[in-house]
């Protein structure tokens, strides 16, 4: 129940965010939704109720293909959060400023 407030909360955010004006806050808001499929997916894994999926857990282990699509999704969000504060950088050097609804 925790866990789904807590992605319903960071999704709200994220989405908030994306829809501003400035690039900044459009690459926190994807740092929030990063956030929040993180959390989805660990928490569809079952750890806080199975046991660690180790090798030579037993048969009540957690399932590791959510944590590896888990990290998946870590890798994506960096990916996206540096291009998109690299795309910032580079507008407030040509635009002088990062707003995105402003043409050239």
């Amino acid at each position: 129940m925790s866990a789904a407030i807590v992605v319903g909360v960071l999704a709200a955010g994220g989405t908030y965010l994306i829809l501003q004006r400035g690039i900044v806050r459009v690459a926190l808001g994807f740092v929030l939704l990063g956030h929040a499929a993180t959390t989805l997916l660990i928490a569809s894994g079952g750890v806080g109720t199975r046991a660690v999926p180790f090798a030579g857990a037993g048969a009540d282990a957690a399932d590791p293909l959510p944590q590896a699509f888990a990290l998946t999704a870590i890798v994506i969000s960096f990916g996206i959060t540096a291009f998109l504060l690299a795309l910032a950088f580079r507008s407030r050097d040509v635009l002088g400023d990062d707003d995105l609804e402003r043409g050239p």
